[in-house]
């Protein structure tokens, strides 16, 4: 429903919202904004979630599936000017909706206490763009949970939220900082642990890697990988054929090779 209040940057609320921008306000409020139609889109399907809504005239005009949405969910919907959404916005040219959310983030013991076939460990992963391509990723591939372990980025970072393009409200995130009790866990629910390595001993389409058996794949930090200690908590060290001169491949692309190579091969061996 469409607020009457007449909202400036100088607004209280406005200068609040302007806040979530950083980590420490986010974890003290528990609550991170969430940019652009498909994120408040996605955001506005889970319950709960979405306190309110700031649109340009423009946007709300151009989507009235979300402020249809929001009526229905008695979620405020607030038309403010350009300089407004500029103010909350991350980018340089903005899409003219902006919603303050909830955290909806939850715990490794609520994924596992469901069958569990396939998983994404980022250890010490630092940038955002990077985060939210890796959860858009297992979203796609159909990944039951992405886990933030260790010294990770923060997956509400505004580039994390728009990198996801509204996945983060698909599927569990977990932050944890314990890598090694995390893979532990997980290696006792029963997945095996494959780590993605340039060095890995494996290839990773090599006959006898089992991909169909559930699997929780673990990525490293874009500039130096895993830790040794952190490789050798993993069942298998696994890397992507390189054909081409390409050195390597960045954190979001390789991911993307071995997630969708576990999606085909979980579904063709029947765990679909």
């Amino acid at each position: 429903m469409a607020s009457p209040d007449v909202l400036t940057v100088r607004s209280g609320r406005i200068r609040t919202a302007r806040r979530l921008a950083t980590r420490a306000f986010r974890e003290k409020t528990r609550e991170f904004l969430a940019e652009g139609p498909q994120a408040v889109r996605e955001a506005l399907v889970v319950p709960g979630v979405v306190r309110e809504v700031y649109a340009t005239s423009e946007a709300t005009g151009s989507h009235p599936d979300l402020t249809a949405a929001a009526r229905d969910a008695r979620i405020e919907w607030h038309v403010v000017d350009d300089e407004v959404v500029e103010a909350l916005s991350d980018t340089v040219q903005t899409q003219g909706v902006v919603a303050r959310c909830g955290f909806v983030e939850t715990d490794l013991d609520a994924v596992l206490a469901t069958p569990v076939r396939f998983v994404v460990v980022c250890a010490e992963i630092r940038d955002p763009g990077n985060a939210g391509a890796v959860i858009r990723c297992a979203d796609a591939a159909g990944a039951d949970a992405v886990v933030l372990a260790g010294d990770s980025v923060d997956p509400y970072n505004p580039k994390a939220v728009r990198a996801s393009v509204g996945s983060l409200f698909h599927l569990p995130v977990v932050r944890d900082r314990d890598t090694a009790g995390v893979l532990g866990r997980l290696q006792e629910a029963g997945l095996q642990v494959l780590a993605a390595d340039g060095a890995g001993e494996r290839e990773l389409h090599e006959p006898g890697l089992d991909l169909a058996r559930p699997t929780a794949w673990l990525m490293g930090n874009e500039a130096w990988g895993l830790p040794e200690a952190t490789r050798a908590l993993a069942d298998e060290v696994v890397r992507v054929p390189i054909y081409g001169r390409a050195e390597s491949l960045n954190l979001a692309t390789a991911a993307a090779v071995c997630l969708y190579a576990t999606a085909y091969a979980q579904r063709s061996g029947g765990l679909a």
